[in-house]
């Protein structure tokens, strides 16, 4: 049982540290596919609303945040 451990400002710092690292890491990652991929993925599921490329990106999206939570922890 954690108790009240996890309110020390030392864990809670840590923890939005490694989320901060998280959310950036993310983020590039999702920037290098969009650069490798023969068309803009943002615009091609925001402007042309295509569905199947944002179920792939989504799945994608969850695949990266797993490994980087994996990573984290």
């Amino acid at each position: 049982m954690m108790g009240i451990e996890w309110l020390r400002p030392a864990a809670f710092l840590g923890s939005m540290l490694y989320a901060i690292i998280g959310v950036l890491i993310f983020w590039i990652t999702f920037l290098i596919i969009d650069k490798l991929t023969p068309y803009d993925l943002w615009g091609e599921i925001v402007e042309k609303q295509n569905r199947a490329l944002g179920m792939v990106v989504a799945a994608m999206c969850l695949g990266i945040s797993i490994i980087v939570a994996a990573a984290i922890h």
